[in-house]
């Protein structure tokens, strides 16, 4: 144990176990609406704009507040805004449950995103203060970082049983439970936690904020989606010029939103840098390992989702056993072999074939999501650590922003090369066939059975092989994340 520091007792631990509940729906609703929208739409109704505002809508309003909230739960309290959120959050699903109209199920969304955005800094900022020891924060974070994961995985899974069973709306009352228990346990156990530092909450900052990461965030996945156009590059633009009045704003201000001087420390800027580049690889491939999963082994979504679940438990393993090592071996070289295990699974996938063994493309993925998450927990437990006690709800909040941007992007960039690849293997077929695999699968049902069969394996062929170039992307972007890790991390344990 780190010497003269208090150490953390059965009270801390079962708060954090308070805290993991809300971090893992809130993580959850990212994915959760993957196998309700089928009954959604036969009940609502939405045109296809309003099904993509349905789904995308909670991610962009929690992915634009995030750095707001952080800060706001700097100065107002972290306790206080994680029960606000909690708040806001079962309100919301209330309200997303039985919402009447697609207006009203997307303006529930984004009130969700609110209250998601005022929980996850808080989570992560709070156990700053109640782990103080070195070795049981890394504990503690390492926790944190393995529910946000499984939590996504687990969204889908969750979603297809209840959809067996119930309406769609009960997607969204299994929060109710979670968030009660936060707000009736979250006053006795958590303690209040506030900077010293006066001076107002500069509104203009939060709206800066806002005004760049929404517009580039949702620029990028447009981009990705539909390819180039003028109105999503104009947004990626806009966004950015607006991030440039923000960071000049804060270089201005006497108490700034985000401190700039944080991000220039090796310890942090390198932990979002590395995290950035992580989820910029993990969520950018995780379009086509479903995809796989379902297009090309014809897996049901609800059986995908079970069986991509199997790569957890590498993960629960992996984690546990970094944050191990990390305490003999600096952990610069911890994280290095992280994310070059994590390379080592993505490269691996570069030879998966449409006609692979299942458990050799399950296998690739436990590894690579190994070394990934391991590598992650320990940026992110640095980064904490780096960040003084009375920054830690804006710092963690910059570093989840990072992830957003760099799931973003990975989409636009895994999945440009992706695509490319395969419409170069389908030259010479109508345009659906070129464009993507579901357009091919579309076309081939209503074709004969001989053509339908050439088409498909020749679809599929085509987009296995643009999945080899994107994993080898990934693998590129994992090896990049390892020299960076080296490189600016080592020896910086602890930057004060």
């Amino acid at each position: 144990m780190t010497p003269d520091v208090p150490t953390a007792g059965r009270r801390e631990w079962t708060a954090l176990g308070v805290l993991m509940l809300p971090l893992l729906l809130v993580s959850m609703d990212v994915s959760v609406l993957y196998f309700a929208i089928p009954a959604i739409s036969e009940d609502l109704r939405p045109g296809s704009t309003q099904q993509l505002w349905i789904l995308d809508m909670y991610g962009f309003v929690l992915a634009g507040l995030l750095i707001t909230m952080g800060a706001l739960g700097d100065r107002m309290g972290r306790r206080r805004v994680l029960l606000a959120g909690a708040g806001i959050f079962g309100i919301a699903s209330v309200t997303a449950a039985y919402a009447h109209s697609p207006g009203a199920l997307i303006a529930a969304r984004a009130l969700l995103g609110v209250g998601g955005a005022c929980l996850m800094p808080s989570t992560l900022a709070l156990i700053r203060n109640l782990f103080r020891d070195d070795k049981q924060r890394a504990t503690a974070v390492t926790l944190w970082t393995t529910v946000m994961a499984t939590g996504i995985s687990l969204g889908p899974v969750v979603s297809g049983a209840l959809i067996e069973h119930f309406w769609w709306g009960s997607v969204f009352l299994i929060n109710l439970p979670a968030m009660g228990l936060l707000l009736v346990l979250a006053p006795l156990l958590l303690p209040e936690f506030r900077t010293a530092a006066h001076g107002k909450f500069d509104v203009l900052s939060a709206v800066l904020s806002l005004g760049a990461l929404l517009p580039v965030i949702h620029g990028i996945k447009e981009l990705a989606k539909h390819g180039y156009a003028p109105l999503s590059a104009l947004g990626v633009t806009a966004g950015l010029a607006v991030g440039v009045l923000f960071v000049r704003r804060q270089a201005r201000l006497e108490h700034p939103m985000v401190d700039l001087a944080l991000l220039r420390r090796r310890a942090y800027g390198g932990s979002v840098l590395v995290n950035l580049l992580a989820m910029a690889a993990t969520v950018g491939f995780a379009v086509f390992i479903t995809q796989y999963l379902q297009s090309v082994l014809g897996k049901s979504p609800f059986e995908a989702a079970l069986w991509s679940l199997v790569p957890s438990a590498g993960v629960m393993l992996a984690a546990p056993t970094g944050a191990v090592l990390a305490r003999r071996v600096d952990r610069a070289y911890v994280m290095g072999g992280g994310f070059l295990v994590s390379a080592a699974g993505f490269a691996w996938l570069t030879q998966v074939r449409t006609d692979s063994a299942f458990w050799w493309v399950l296998t690739a993925c436990a590894v690579y999501a190994s070394g990934l998450v391991t590598a992650m927990t320990l940026a992110n437990e640095l980064a904490l650590g780096a960040a003084p006690p009375e920054r830690a709800g804006a710092a963690a909040a910059v570093l989840e922003s990072g992830q957003e941007l760099g799931g973003a992007l990975g989409m636009a960039i895994l999945g440009s090369i992706g695509a490319v690849v395969y419409s170069r293997d389908m030259t010479g077929g109508p345009g659906p066939v070129r464009e993507t695999l579901g357009g091919a699968l579309s076309v081939a049902d209503h074709l004969q059975p001989g053509p339908a069969s050439t088409l498909l394996a020749t679809a599929r062929d085509a987009f296995t092989h643009g999945m080899g170039f994107a994993a080898a992307g990934a693998a590129g972007l994992m090896a990049g994340a390892g020299a960076v890790s080296v490189g600016l991390l080592r020896s910086r344990r602890r930057v004060a």
